[in-house]
């Protein structure tokens, strides 16, 4: 199974294979079923987990059942073993919202929940990140994970996600970013698409963050914790939940 979904990667654009993904995946979740990797997401078990990638594709990243990835599984058990999300009464906002994660948080009935993007036709409120149509601090908590890779402007983005964030609220603000690189690099002349995914790791990334991001967000006035939450969590289990060992969560507090 994993080998045919890998054929059909390189044949057809990522986008296709991610709805096709998403229409067959029970089908896919049936066949893939076992005892080797859970999906803490849905608690589902699979002797092995799909390849997911664009210019590299990774082997065992892509969860069947919910179609998350190494990132989604991190953030989620974060969410639910060290934060009160699931059960305190506030109000989020939750920038392109995932698949994994968009009926999941629509049906708690503790928040108070708002998706919004420029383009998405699912999310709530369609909106520029760096010219929000909401009221300063109308959030206690801000969801905006692999969104500021994309804006030209994230000085400006990041400005804006500050602002509307209330006192004392929290934002998780993950990106893809390079633990080798001291400093973020961008160039607004590369513009092919192809040359964008090799340089900056896929065709509408705009920058590759470096280590600097997280003293960026700092500048802006959010204080800022970078958490490696796979170090409080055995090895078995980072293992089983197949976890990006080592990512650093941006917590974000104002």
């Amino acid at each position: 199974m994993t080998k045919v979904f890998k054929y059909l990667l390189n044949l057809f654009p990522r986008t296709f294979m991610i709805r096709v993904s998403y229409l067959l995946r029970p089908l896919v979740a049936f066949f893939l079923k076992g005892n080797t990797y859970t999906d803490p997401i849905d608690g589902k078990s699979y002797r092995t987990f799909l390849p997911y990638g664009y210019e590299h594709v990774r082997e065992n990243v892509l969860a069947p059942g919910t179609l998350s990835l190494e990132r989604h599984r991190l953030f989620w058990l974060y969410l639910s073993n060290e934060t009160e999300f699931f059960s305190k009464q506030i109000s989020v906002l939750h920038f392109a919202p995932e698949q994994a994660f968009l009926k999941r948080f629509k049906k708690l009935k503790n928040i108070s929940y708002t998706t919004t993007d420029l383009n998405s036709p699912i999310a709530d409120v369609k909106a520029d990140i760096c010219a929000l149509p909401f009221k300063d601090h109308s959030f206690d908590f801000i969801i905006c994970n692999h969104v500021l890779e994309h804006i030209p402007d994230d000085t400006k983005a990041m400005q804006e996600l500050y602002r509307v964030l209330a006192p004392g609220g929290t934002a998780i603000l993950q990106v893809p970013y390079d633990k080798n690189r001291i400093e973020t690099f961008t160039d607004d002349t590369i513009t092919d698409q192809k040359e964008r995914a090799a340089i900056f790791g896929q065709y509408d990334h705009v920058r590759v963050y470096g280590m600097d991001y997280f003293n960026k967000l700092r500048s802006i006035g959010f204080q800022v914790e970078a958490i490696d939450y796979t170090t409080q969590l055995s090895k078995e289990d980072v293992q089983r939940f197949r976890l990006p060992k080592g990512e650093l969560l941006p917590l974000c507090k104002k």
